[in-house]
C-alpha cells in the first residue's frame, strides 16, 4: 500500500501557487486549480521514507511541494536503478493511475519532503472533465519516455566515462544550486545511484569521480557533490 504519515496542516494559498506552477494543471482556471486542491491531500516524508513500493496498486497521484523523490526500479537480487528525480511541481505515480497495473517502479524521498496527494477518483474525474490536461499528461508521459530511450541509446553507445559526464552535467543544469564555489547537485545522490543512473558498477564509477576530482572539476563538501566547473566538465562531451 502507499505510505500513509501523519498529514500536515497546508495552507490553500500555498497549494494554489504550487499547481499553478505544475505543467499538468497550468491551463486551468483558478476556480478549476480550488476545485483540484479541495480534492487533495498534505503529507510529509521523512529521508529515507518510501512512498510507494513497487508492486503496489496505484492509488493516488503525487505531486511535490518541497524536497526531492527518487524513482527506483528494484532486481530480485537486491540491485537498484534511479530512473528520475522529481522536485518542487513535478508529478509523479500517474503511469499506474492510467493503466490499472502494479506500480512499476519504488519512490523514494531522498531528503525531508512534502507532497500533495490526489486519489485515483478524482485523477480520473478531473481528466474527464478537463481533457486539455490530459493532453498536457500525454506530452510529459512522450518527454519521460523519450528520456528513457536517450538512457538506452546511451548505453549502448557510450563508455561508462561520458555516460558519467553526461549525468553530472544534466544534474548540474536541472538539479544544481550556482554558488561561489561551483555548481552544487541539489539531489543526495549516492556512487552507488550515480552506478545505477549510468549502468555501471560502483567501482567504475568512483574511478571516474576520482579521477575529475583530481582535475578539479568536481568536488565533495558536505556530502554533496560540487561541479567545480560546468563548462569545463562539459566539455568532455566534446
Amino acid at each position: 500500500m502507499d505510505g500513509k504519515p501523519a498529514s500536515i496542516g497546508g495552507s490553500a494559498a500555498v497549494l494554489r501557487d504550487l499547481l499553478a506552477q505544475v505543467p499538468l494543471l497550468t491551463q486551468l482556471a483558478p476556480a478549476s486549480l480550488d476545485g483540484v486542491a479541495a480534492l487533495m491531500r498534505r503529507h510529509r516524508y521523512a529521508a529515507g521514507e518510501v512512498i510507494f513500493h513497487q508492486g503496489d496498486p496505484g492509488t493516488a497521484l503525487y505531486i511535490v511541494e518541497e524536497g526531492e523523490v527518487k524513482i527506483v526500479l528494484g532486481s530480485s537480487r537486491g540491485d537498484e536503478v534511479v530512473l528520475a528525480l522529481f522536485g518542487r511541481g513535478d508529478f509523479l505515480g500517474e503511469l499506474s493511475l492510467l493503466d490499472g497495473e502494479p506500480r512499476s517502479a519504488e519512490a523514494v524521498a531522498t531528503v525531508p519532503s512534502v507532497l500533495w496527494i490526489l486519489p485515483r477518483d478524482a485523477f480520473t474525474s478531473f481528466l474527464t472533465a478537463q481533457p486539455q490536461a490530459a493532453l498536457v499528461l500525454l506530452a510529459a508521459l512522450s518527454r519521460r519516455l523519450r528520456g528513457a530511450d536517450g538512457r538506452i541509446h546511451d548505453g549502448v553507445f557510450l563508455d561508462v566515462r561520458t555516460r558519467l559526464v553526461k549525468l553530472l552535467v544534466e544534474l548540474a543544469d536541472t538539479r544544481g544550486r550556482p554558488g561561489p564555489h561551483g555548481v552544487a547537485v541539489a539531489s543526495r545522490l549516492t556512487q552507488g545511484d550515480l552506478a545505477g543512473m549510468v549502468g555501471a558498477t560502483r567501482e567504475s564509477v568512483n574511478k571516474w569521480l576520482r579521477y575529475y576530482a583530481e582535475r578539479g572539476l568536481i568536488r565533495h563538501e558536505r556530502q554533496r557533490l560540487i561541479v567545480v566547473d560546468p563548462e569545463r566538465l562539459r566539455a568532455e562531451l566534446s
